[in-house]
């Protein structure tokens, strides 16, 4: 898929494509389902960005739709769905936490109403506190409190 997705990058074109579309949504399914990571520590103990995986995210969204998401009494616009399964995935989210899909969650982690976008990592035992938002691509440990209005940026 890298090579598929390099390729897409270098010439935009080729995400007319049928295969193109399904490499992409391939990678942020992976994403999603925490099979791949943006980044991730190396066995020297430095961490290693994969550029391809974050340019499949920035692919991704000329291939998605606008749609509106409705939950509740609450409307929204966007060409990303919400991530769900929580409970499936042994996720903790309060009401007003929101994820997106290709972010992944991991066993035992706690969404407070909180904000994590595409391509974030959050680790086992984390609680993302009340109003934190953790952006694209974000890379968060295993049990890290993030508190409570904390901005953790995004790199997309």
């Amino acid at each position: 898929m890298k090579h598929t997705i390099e390729a897409a990058w270098n010439d935009r074109s080729l995400l007319q494509r049928d295969e193109v579309k399904r490499a992409v949504r391939a990678v942020i399914a992976q994403l999603d389902a925490g099979e791949i990571r943006v980044a991730e520590m190396m066995a020297d103990g430095s961490w290693q960005t994969h550029e391809w995986i974050k340019k499949a995210i920035l692919l991704y969204f000329p291939i998605q739709e606008m749609q509106t998401i409705e939950v509740g009494p609450f409307e929204f616009h966007d060409k990303i769905p919400l991530k769900s399964g929580f409970a499936a995935k042994g996720v903790r989210v309060v009401p007003q936490a929101l994820a997106r899909y290709g972010s992944f969650i991991e066993r035992g982690a706690i969404l407070m109403p909180s904000y994590v976008n595409i391509g974030a990592w959050v680790g086992s035992g984390s609680m993302v506190d009340t109003w934190a938002t953790v952006g694209s691509c974000a890379q968060i440990g295993r049990n890290v409190h993030l508190a409570g209005g904390v901005g953790i940026g995004g790199v997309l």
